[in-house]
């Protein structure tokens, strides 16, 4: 290229120094070509560079704003009330009592002589339990005697007065006011025999109440006393329980009060027989419910003829009681807030609505809807507390069931001993 033609185009070739050779420049422009190209691969670098970074700035942004958006979503189970006409079962505590059960008092004072039945005796009807000394009674009981003869005597001698005033009465030798005053005499001593001889039957029944016996069959469950003790009414010697006829008497709610009716079979369990469960009946209920408690009082019969279960344990009575066909849902999708107990629906634009609802009885898992949703409502289970009134949520997925195992699964590697 010519030095016009370099001109033209505003080129300046690089000028030979002072005694370089035509070789040393022509090196000296290649090297110079190449520092230029490599500056040039240097920029194309850094260009692309630069646009790998904004591409992979932007790919994250994109998938951050995905995961914050996913994350914004909020995900609930739901699940849907139901209409059930299963029976429901009842279970109350209770605690067991012999048919009869009672405290055996004496109802003579004194000391106690001897006693003939300890814990754990059987009885029968009548049987002697205890004997009691009692010297004041017996003193009473001879001095009534004492009094009723001498009341006889005074009878006898009035009515053989009334004789021989009623001879000299024909013989008008005295006067009928005398004759009746005589009379008189006799009446008041009838009265006064009879009030002896009441008093003197009175010491006698006291008397054979030193005798202690067992007014029904059954088992001493308790003995107070002992030889030489002081006795008197306010102190019971025994404790008796008739226990082949076992009875339970437990409060059932007033929500079940009316589903309770006398001849209903009943099942008793107690901690001690896990496996048993033994047959009962309800017997008869208060008919009313108490207002202190709003229970009703309910006795149950227990046949115990093998006396396998003992009185005053602690036992379970399962009420079973018929289906009522209401609206159950699960006790998982109550919210308790100010105005109320609620539960969440999800609408089917995906926003919740917070509804009130009435709750009757309570199973444990369940709980009787009387108003508030239908059958058809999605109900929010376990709602946070922060759910609002229209807010968006997702209804999650359920969960895939987990499958069986293979029947050809290969059995586990037995250890190497």
């Amino acid at each position: 290229m010519t030095d016009q033609r370099h001109a033209s185009l505003d080129l300046h070739p690089i000028a030979a120094e002072p005694g370089e050779t035509p070789i040393e420049l022509l090196q000296r422009q290649q090297v110079m070509r190449r520092a230029q190209i490599t500056g040039l691969v240097v920029l194309l670098l850094l260009a692309l560079g630069g646009a790998r970074t904004l591409l992979a700035r932007s790919a994250n942004a994109q998938d951050l704003n995905a995961v914050v958006a996913q994350n914004s979503q909020q995900y609930v189970k739901t699940t849907q009330a139901r209409h059930s006409d299963a029976a429901q079962s009842l279970s109350l505590a209770g605690t067991l009592q012999g048919l009869l059960q009672a405290p055996i008092s004496a109802r003579a004072s004194g000391y106690l002589r001897r006693w003939t039945k300890d814990i754990g005796s059987t009885v029968l009807k009548g049987e002697l339990l205890a004997e009691i000394d009692s010297p004041e009674i017996d003193q009473q009981l001879g001095q009534a005697v004492a009094a009723r003869d001498q009341a006889s005597s005074g009878l006898t001698l009035a009515k053989s007065t009334v004789e021989r005033w009623e001879g000299l009465r024909k013989k008008d030798v005295v006067s009928q006011q005398d004759l009746d005053e005589r009379r008189s005499a006799v009446a008041q001593s009838q009265s006064f025999l009879a009030a002896a001889e009441a008093n003197v039957q009175r010491l006698r029944q006291l008397e054979a109440f030193k005798r202690v016996l067992a007014p029904f069959a059954g088992v001493i469950t308790k003995r107070n006393v002992d030889v030489g003790d002081l006795i008197d009414s306010s102190r019971p010697l025994f404790t008796l329980a008739q226990s082949d006829t076992l009875r339970v008497y437990i409060n059932v709610p007033q929500a079940y009060a009316h589903l309770v009716k006398a001849g209903q079979p009943v099942v008793v369990t107690q901690g001690e027989w896990r496996d048993q469960r033994f047959a009962a009946q309800v017997v008869r209920t208060a008919a009313s419910i108490d207002s202190a408690t709003r229970t009703m009082q309910v006795e149950v019969a227990l046949p115990n003829a093998d006396g396998r279960l003992l009185p005053g344990a602690y036992v379970q009575v399962a009420l079973p009681l018929r289906g009522s066909a209401a609206l159950l849902a699960p006790t998982a999708t109550l919210l308790f807030r100010a105005e109320g107990t609620m539960v969440a629906v999800v609408e089917p634009q995906g926003r919740v609505s917070l509804k009130r609802v009435a709750v009757g009885r309570n199973y444990g898992s369940d709980f009787e809807v009387m108003s508030g949703i239908s059958a058809s409502d999605r109900l929010v289970l376990n709602p946070a507390d922060w759910l609002a009134d229209g807010q968006s949520v997702t209804v999650a997925a359920p969960a895939p069931a987990a499958s069986a195992p293979s029947a050809t699964a290969k059995p586990a590697a037995k250890e190497r001993s």
